[in-house]
């Protein structure tokens, strides 16, 4: 009998096996499929100017179903960084779904000036093509955007069975994520009121958004109030509402604000005032929301993408800066909307099958006189204290002319046909300039577009930014570097200019990462990474090909 005990042993032993595999392999399956599922909806929202700091300072006052859902259900990650500066809304865009930074993509800013044409240009203007849904115009499209993005990358793998649409209220917000073979983009026409896109994408809009344009939806909200959401004690961590320093909207400065524009009747100054207001944001989701029903996004094996980028979050931080009432306010509401939103998602396609992103294209100082007040930073410089510091020291040395043409992107253009015809030295020209910018306080430093295309620069944060947004064709002859807590302004623009973004620091390049959905390993990580790492994170996610100028990186400890 002793000897015949191991044997039942045994026999229980691969009983129990046998048991356990039954049971065991419908699960492995089970995660085998999850782990290899590709999304059928790819969300990507961007908030335009939006401080991760935000999500710290008021988070305790989230709903249940945005931010924090995002939190508890998605990674995020809070050490991104844009690699380029400046950090505008333009190359921002352009960078989350190409993966790349201006250097690659071409897009330097919101503007600069084209030599050729001798002119300032927007990033997607486009005098070739029209507007649709408004009276014919001059009109916009990504081609000034070099390489690809996710969403091309996407359309090239299926032969376009995929569709890729793009919504701001700006155009620049709604074409760069989008790519330059989207399915659509569509973008807010404040004079009318109404989406509007390019006959660059197609013919005519089509029914769908001529039924939605047909409401004029922003009329419903004619002398609507915006006030705050909760009860004014719970503001008291921005500091008073209506600061001394929050001199710079022109529809008042406390709460609440009655959204008329001025105006008696629904028109382009009420609408002009619509989209700096929450309003603007819960406009943009039923836009999205009607995107998503009538396009029947999500609904077929290929999957589909559809980028939104929020534009109101950073009309009203330019106009009260990030510490004010204002901005508090905005986020909280972003975040109800954000709830709204997923919940509607979740019941037309179940979020197991959308993959969603959330990003912003830059952050934002706070306004300069408040930091000044602090003892950091100079305040504001004024453009002209700039340019005829350098006029001077120009005709000083080579007669007198004009020569700064342009300034944008915290860097100088110079009359380069004029210096050609003078047949002078190009590198010193741009060094006197440079040297001669130091003379105002608050200009650190500077790199001459000499320097730029010959030397290695220093190895800091500060100089690679630089070097990553510098693409020949089109940056300017000396970059600036200004003072922390401090900007370079039109005069025109003081008056209605709180805060703003554009520099190297932290405060401007410092954004939130999150991703939520199939595959993703919901978390809290802390490793340096960059929004040109969403492209490829995307890609991977997908299962095609990276954008053609993607340099950033697979966010891999994020993935199943």
């Amino acid at each position: 009998m002793r000897g015949s005990r191991p044997l039942y042993t045994v026999a229980f032993l691969i009983g129990l096996g046998i048991f356990i595999q039954a049971f065991a392999l419908p699960a492995a399956r089970s995660a085998q499929r999850q782990a290899s599922a590709k999304p059928r909806l790819v969300i990507v929202l961007i908030i335009d100017q939006f401080r991760p700091d935000y999500l710290d300072r008021f988070g305790d006052l989230f709903g249940q179903g945005g931010f924090r859902r995002l939190i508890q259900d998605g990674a995020l990650f809070t050490q991104a960084h844009f690699l380029h500066t400046p950090t505008f809304t333009a190359p921002g865009h352009a960078t989350i779904l190409t993966g790349s930074v201006p250097a690659l993509n071409g897009i330097v800013g919101n503007y600069w000036w084209d030599y050729p044409r001798n002119t300032y240009v927007s990033s997607v203007g486009d005098p070739d093509r029209k507007l649709l849904g408004t009276d014919p115009g001059p009109a916009a499209s990504p081609h000034r955007l070099i390489g690809t993005t996710v969403g091309d990358e996407l359309r090239l793998s299926n032969h376009d069975r995929s569709k890729v649409i793009g919504l701001s209220f700006k155009d620049r917000s709604a074409i760069l994520p989008a790519g330059k073979r989207p399915t659509a983009a569509y973008w807010f026409h404040t004079p009318t009121g109404r989406m509007v896109s390019s006959d660059y994408y197609f013919a005519e809009l089509p029914a769908w958004v001529k039924r939605f344009n047909a409401e004029v939806r922003p009329d419903r909200y004619f002398k609507a109030k915006w006030d705050r959401i909760l009860p004014e004690a719970a503001y008291a961590r921005q500091g008073p509402d209506g600061s001394p320093f929050e001199i710079y909207s022109a529809y008042g400065r406390t709460f609440p604000y009655l959204i008329t524009g001025g105006d008696t009747h629904p028109g382009p100054k009420f609408y002009a005032h619509f989209e700096q207001t929450p309003f603007a944001n819960e406009y943009l989701f039923d836009f999205a929301r009607a995107a998503i029903r009538n396009e029947q996004l999500g609904r077929d094996p290929f999957p589909d993408l559809l980028t939104i980028s929020l534009s109101a979050n950073d009309l009203v931080g330019h106009a009260f800066g990030p510490l004010s009432h204002e901005v508090m306010d905005l986020t909280l509401r972003t975040d109800r909307m954000i709830a709204d939103f997923l919940s509607f998602v979740e019941a037309q396609l179940g979020l197991r099958n959308v993959l969603l992103v959330l990003t912003s294209d830059h952050g934002v100082s706070p306004i300069p006189e408040q930091m000044a007040a602090r003892g950091m930073g100079r305040k504001r410089i004024l453009l002209q204290q700039i340019s005829e510091a350098v006029e001077r020291a120009l005709d000083a040395r080579h007669g007198e002319d004009r020569w700064v043409v342009y300034y944008s992107n915290e860097q100088i253009y110079l009359n380069r046909p004029a210096i050609a015809a003078k047949g002078l030295d190009r590198a010193e020209v741009e060094r006197t300039a440079g040297e001669a910018s130091l003379t105002i306080p608050g200009v650190l430093r500077y790199y001459t577009r000499t320097a730029l295309l010959s030397h290695p620069l220093p190895d800091d944060r500060v100089a690679r930014r630089i070097q990553n947004g510098f693409f020949p064709e089109r940056s300017g002859d000396v970059a600036l570097v200004i003072e922390p807590f401090t900007f370079v302004i039109e005069e025109s623009f003081v008056a209605t200019t709180a805060a703003t973004h554009g520099s190297p620091y932290t405060y401007d390049t410092h954004v939130p990462i999150f991703l939520m959905g199939p595959r993703v390993r919901p978390g809290r990580y802390y490793a340096p990474c960059s929004p040109a790492d969403i492209a490829p994170t995307l890609c991977a996610l997908l299962g095609i090909q990276p954008p053609s100028g993607a340099i950033g990186r697979v966010l891999a400890e994020a993935i199943r």
